[in-house]
């Protein structure tokens, strides 16, 4: 539904550099999630980013049936508060809720999160209607946990290490994140406490991602220096995300086609 006039008047969309950025993960009841995509990616998006925020992508976990995972991103702190309190508080969420909260079990497991390389994370737009179908691959989310906050030698190490054996292995590596340590500034919860390092890699299909693990698992440099420093360094072994986005999503996987290498190495925005 679009917005209504009143709203339309007075809202602009948000800048597509995002400095703040949601994960969030949703457990929905048995048998709920299509109805509750249907409804998100109908009501949720326009209505959402014509208040300040940006509907960076939405997702179907491939590993849970109860899971959706999507991503919000905001211009900085101040416009997560003013963004999320127009919505929350407007009248698509006032009409609809009732129909969202009727999917969902649990919605608090939201990690709060920026740009790992200090740059904004920079969207593409969105795909017009029937062209998303042939676009969507899937999306891979590595969630790697700390005891402390993320330091410039990790990030280093992930830039000069990872994200190029990455490349190598067939993933489009599309950004970094680490945990945003501003307060949270509205009332919906999120994961405090909590230090990650997160990355986002796109493939065009899940064979794609299965030869990515192979080659993986078959590399002595990942093997021994890369999974070796990662053993040393981590709480736990990575959370690993297989998602397929929706129709809607602006993360979208990568394309089957060949992609400039040195790109993807220096790069953060979505093909």
């Amino acid at each position: 539904m679009a917005t209504p006039e009143s709203d339309r008047s007075v809202a602009k969309p948000a800048p597509d550099d995002c400095a703040v950025i949601e994960l969030r993960q949703y457990t929905l009841h048995p048998g709920a999630r299509d109805r509750f995509i249907d409804l998100f990616d109908r009501e949720f998006v326009e209505s959402q980013e014509l208040l300040g925020s940006q509907v960076i992508g939405q997702f179907r976990d491939l590993d849970d049936p109860d899971r959706v995972v999507w991503l919000r991103g905001f211009r900085d702190m101040p416009r997560r508060a003013e963004a999320l309190t127009a919505f929350y508080g407007g009248p698509v969420w006032r009409q609809h809720r009732e129909a969202a909260n009727a999917c969902i079990v649990d919605s608090d497991n939201v990690l709060l999160l920026r740009p790992a390389n200090g740059l904004p994370f920079r969207l593409d737009t969105r795909l017009p209607p029937g062209e998303e179908e042939l676009a969507r691959g899937i999306e891979v989310a590595t969630i790697c946990y700390f005891d402390a906050p993320v330091d410039d030698e990790f990030v280093a190490f992930f830039e000069r290490e990872i994200k190029p054996a990455l490349l190598e292995s067939g993933a489009q590596v599309q950004a970094s994140f680490v945990t945003e340590t501003s307060a949270n500034n509205f009332r919906l919860p999120v994961r405090e406490g909590e230090q990650v390092f997160v990355w986002l890699a796109g493939f065009p299909d899940a064979a794609a991602y299965e030869r990515h693990v192979a080659a993986q698992a078959n590399s002595p440099h990942w093997r021994d220096r890369i999974a070796g420093e990662l053993r040393r360094r981590l709480l736990a072994p990575p959370e690993i995300l297989r998602l397929s986005p929706t129709a809607r999503s602006r993360l979208r996987g990568a394309p089957a086609l060949s992609v400039d290498k040195e790109a993807c190495l220096t790069g953060v925005n979505i093909s």
